[in-house]
C-alpha cells in the first residue's frame, strides 16, 4: 500500500478535528478525499505528509512512517497545500529551479522543462509569479509538487480558481498521472470526483461516512434521486444518505 493510515485523530484545543480515522490506498489509485469546509480534509493531509503530527495514530507511506522515517517519506510525497504557497517575487522557472535544487535533482533544467510542459506553464514560464493569475499560480503549484518524481500525490484543492478550460486540462493531467502515482485529491465538489476519480473517501466532522468505489457512489446517489422529486442534493443530504446505509 502507498497509504497507510491508522486509527489516526487530531485534537486542537478542546476540538476533535479527525477522530480515529483509518483508511488505505495503492499504487496507480486517485482516491478523492471529500467534505464540507471544515471536515479536516487538510488537516488529515498535513499529517500524512508530516506538517503536523497526529494526536493519536499511525500513518506511513511508501513504507515509511511519521514517527521514525519522516525525511524518508518526505521524498515520496509530492503536495500541493490548500494556501498554495509561492514566492511572488520569482519568475516561474526560476522558482521551479530553485526547487529542484532543494530536491537536488542533477539535471535540473530538463526536469523543469518537462513539469513546465505537463503543466501548460510554457508561456508563463517568464512571467513573475506574482503576476500570474489565480488559476496560473495553481499550476505552478501543481508543477513544484512534481518536481522530483513522487510517487505519491497529495492534493489539497488542486483545482480551485482554474476556469472550465484550464479545469479540463487539469483534470486530463491528474488522471495521466494516476496510471502510475497514487493520488490523494482533496476537493468538496462532487463532480470533481467523479470526473477524475477511482474511489471517493467521504469524510464529515472529522469522521469517514463512507469509503467506496466512485461507481458504487454513484449508484447510491443516482438510488436517491429516484426515490425523490428533488434533482439537486447538497453535500450534506449526501452525507446523511451515505450514513444510513
Amino acid at each position: 500500500m502507498s497509504i497507510v493510515v491508522q486509527n489516526v485523530s487530531k485534537l486542537y484545543g478542546k476540538q476533535w478535528a479527525l477522530k480515529n480515522v483509518s483508511f488505505e490506498t495503492k499504487k496507480g489509485e486517485i482516491v478523492g478525499f471529500l467534505g464540507p469546509n471544515g471536515a479536516g480534509k487538510s488537516t488529515m493531509m498535513k499529517i500524512i505528509t508530516t506538517y503536523i503530527p497526529p494526536t493519536e495514530g499511525d500513518v506511513s507511506v511508501c513504507g515509511f512512517d511519521i514517527w521514525n522515517q519522516s525525511i524518508e517519506l518526505r521524498k515520496k510525497i509530492g503536495y500541493l497545500s490548500e494556501s498554495n504557497p509561492l514566492y511572488y517575487d520569482m519568475y516561474v522557472r526560476e522558482f521551479l529551479e530553485f526547487i529542484a535544487g532543494i530536491h537536488q535533482i542533477k539535471n535540473k533544467k530538463k526536469r523543469v522543462d518537462e513539469v513546465i510542459a505537463m503543466t501548460y506553464l510554457e508561456i508563463e514560464q517568464h512571467k513573475k509569479i506574482g503576476a500570474l493569475s489565480r488559476g496560473y499560480k495553481q499550476r505552478v503549484g501543481i508543477a513544484q509538487a512534481l518536481i522530483h518524481d513522487p510517487e505519491v500525490l497529495i492534493l489539497d484543492e488542486p483545482t480551485t480558481g482554474l476556469d472550465p478550460n484550464q479545469l479540463v486540462e487539469i483534470r486530463e493531467l491528474i488522471r495521466k498521472l494516476g496510471k502510475t502515482k497514487t493520488i490523494l485529491l482533496s476537493t468538496h465538489i462532487m463532480q470533481e470526483v467523479e470526473a477524475v476519480c477511482d474511489r471517493v473517501i467521504i469524510i464529515n466532522q472529522g469522521e469517514i461516512v463512507a469509503d467506496a468505489p466512485i461507481s458504487e457512489l454513484k449508484n447510491t446517489v443516482n438510488e436517491m434521486i429516484k426515490k425523490s422529486t428533488k434533482k439537486e442534493y447538497s453535500i450534506e443530504e449526501i452525507f446523511q444518505i451515505l450514513t444510513k446505509n
